[in-house]
């Protein structure tokens, strides 16, 4: 029953490898791309056999002898993909188990491993790249030109065509967060008709009837709660998604209290000290008067609350934005209550 292990590659890139390889290695810290690496096998394993089972495992959830028994052979032999998340984290015994497995691994299975691809749990990498397991590269996205390059190949992806000026203001005005920058590039490109260049994320992303997400977040981290409420509303009257104004507002907090810990120096030094683009530590600046240290927790607080609200940990996404904003705005004035 068992099979060997055909490399296909180690590159990241998805075209010439085989996502119902029998190992596929996810290795790296970003969860958008390690979601997508199983994703794709998931996918792939469906489509080949509809009633594929799948079993999402996080560490805990996979002690010695699980992994033999969920990859048992069947009577019927169905097929099944294992997904093994934090495999650094595995205890000692179920590293021995996994190890075992991939000298031998069963037709009709996929395992995915996810692995942070750091010094911990490095002979379990080092085990399955030894055997030739496909490997897809999912790499924190720290520099504003990868999340560029990134930005430039969803649009691919989509077959759509955007300008370098486009996707360079949708990078600055979305920030780091791949899955926002993810979900950007999708509503431009199920909206849009014909190539989308500057102007049209500017209507969406830093206009959109003066209402978007970060015209909200502006507001309240202004202090400015009356203007900050009214846009709210309209912002989500007029279709935009809640997790993106949470986002936005937990983006201009958080750029609020790095800018307030970072040393004085010309924008160009701090917007590479920050990963900011210096257009925007010259509004940040602006921004901070009135903050205190004590205010940036308060509205960091917020805006946690506000994101589990969002997230379903509420009844009424609305009133726990709207309940955001005011405390983000008072938080803007603690310097001088």
């Amino acid at each position: 029953m068992a099979k060997n292990i055909a490399r296909t590659g180690t590159s990241g890139r998805s075209g010439g490898s085989d996502p119902l390889a029998p190992v596929t290695l996810a290795v790296g810290q970003e969860d958008l791309l390690l979601d997508r690496a199983v994703q794709e096998v998931v996918a792939a394993a469906r489509a080949a056999d509809p009633d594929t089972d799948v079993r999402d495992l996080a560490p805990d959830q996979l002690t010695p002898g699980t992994l033999a028994e969920l990859t048992s052979p069947s009577l019927f032999a169905e097929r099944k993909v294992v997904v093994v998340r934090q495999a650094q984290d595995l205890s000692a015994d179920t590293i021995k188990d996994v190890k075992a497995y991939l000298a031998a691994p069963v037709e009709e299975i996929t395992l995915v491993l996810l692995h942070a691809g750091g010094a911990k749990g490095k002979g379990l990498l080092d085990a399955a790249r030894k055997v030739g397991a496909r490997e897809v590269a999912c790499p924190k996205m720290t520099k504003p030109a990868d999340r560029l390059s990134f930005v430039r190949g969803e649009f691919r992806t989509l077959g759509r065509s955007a300008t370098p000026e486009a996707c360079q203001a949708l990078v600055d005005a979305i920030g780091s967060d791949l899955r926002e920058l993810a979900s950007a590039v999708s509503q431009l490109a199920a909206d849009v008709a014909g190539t989308i260049d500057e102007a049209v994320v500017g209507r969406y992303y830093t206009g959109r009837a003066e209402a978007s997400s970060f015209t909200v977040a502006d507001r309240a981290v202004e202090g400015r709660a009356a203007e900050a409420l009214e846009a709210l509303r309209w912002s989500l009257a007029t279709g935009v998604a809640p997790v993106l104004i949470t986002s936005a507002l937990a983006q201009g907090v958080r750029a609020i209290g790095k800018l307030s810990a970072a040393r004085g120096g010309r924008p160009a030094d701090l917007a590479r000290e920050l990963g900011m683009p210096p257009w925007k530590i010259d509004r940040v600046r602006q921004q901070m008067r009135g903050w205190t240290p004590d205010g940036v927790s308060a509205a960091l607080r917020a805006v946690a609350e506000a994101d589990a609200g969002v997230k379903g940990g509420g009844d009424d996404p609305e009133y726990a934005l709207e309940k955001a904003v005011v405390a983000i705005a008072r938080a803007a004035r603690s310097r001088g209550a």
